[in-house]
């Protein structure tokens, strides 16, 4: 069933957990994760940035929907970092129930004016609002781009930002980055900070880049209440490895699409499970309504 962000996010919250969004940057990826899910009975976002709507056109969010609407789990369909007030209205258009709106690279004041103008026309419409105060790294060759250096969230602005703003959820920087760490990098998220902003806040916190953080951490930021989490890079990856261990076999033969594909959908899927069951999410979606 297509649900809105704070209609998932709100049971996440009283039940403790964290509901996956995952970066749908092709059909194949879009259909491993929405397969992951309904076995594992998880509420799940559907997570388009911009720049894969642009790739992927228009037109495949219409597919989003038609597998949400035919679901037997929650799903929200969900723009993931938009630029600009246009972004996010042309996704409303388009469809999508909750969108995000990121001004954190602006001043506070301008990041508060900026968020307020999307709220007011996305809540007139009932479609959910995220935003983000602090900034997420970036570890290099992803679309959802980021900051060399992290500025962290400041826990007494938080609660500030949301009563000014009316956002329905908040992204937090406590320390992660978008992509993948390089080798000699060892990620550690600042525990203290969210703990004190969950403390402060009434609201639905969102942890992006979660991609390649240590497992204890991340289970550790869902029990201290953060109740969205990003994953784009591990799913694609995987995939990646698998499609090029495939390509490279030497099989000339190997060329339809149903045959190439598969396995790599598999091998997000198994990736996929791995993250819900560590976001506390599995077996979820039982605590969600069916009347929509």
């Amino acid at each position: 069933m297509l649900v809105t962000g704070k209609e998932i996010l709100a049971v996440a919250k009283e039940k403790g957990f964290a509901v996956p969004a995952f970066n749908a940057g092709s059909g194949q990826l879009l259909n491993a994760v929405m397969e992951a899910c309904e076995e594992a009975n998880a509420p799940v976002m559907i997570a388009i940035h911009p720049e894969e709507l642009r790739f992927l056109t228009d037109s495949f969010v219409s597919q989003v929907k038609y597998l949400a609407e035919k679901a037997t789990i929650p799903v929200c369909i969900h723009l993931d970092h938009g630029a600009s007030f246009e972004q996010v209205i042309h996704a409303i258009q388009l469809g999508f129930t909750s969108v995000m709106i990121d001004a954190s690279h602006h001043s506070f004041e301008d990041n508060v004016a900026i968020s307020k103008k999307v709220v007011e026309a996305a809540h007139a419409v009932g479609v959910s609002v995220e935003a983000e105060l602090g900034t997420i790294g970036d570890t290099g060759n992803t679309v959802e781009g980021g900051v060399s250096e992290i500025i962290y969230t400041d826990p007494k602005v938080a609660q500030k930002f949301i009563e000014e703003t009316g956002v329905d959820s908040l992204a937090v920087a406590i320390g992660t980055a978008h992509g993948i760490y390089p080798k000699d990098v060892d990620p550690e998220l600042r525990l203290d900070i969210l703990e004190e902003i969950e403390y402060l806040t009434d609201v639905p916190l969102v942890l992006h880049g979660g991609s390649s953080n240590p497992d204890d951490e991340i289970a550790k930021a869902v029990v201290m209440g953060v109740n969205k989490i990003n994953i784009s890079s591990d799913i694609k990856i995987v995939f990646a490895e698998k499609l090029r261990g495939i390509l490279n076999e030497g099989n000339l033969e190997i060329r339809e699409p149903n045959v190439l594909f598969p396995p790599c959908m598999e091998a997000t899927k198994t990736v996929a499970l791995q993250k819900i069951h560590l976001f506390k999410a599995d077996n979820k979606a039982k605590y969600y309504t069916t009347s929509k």
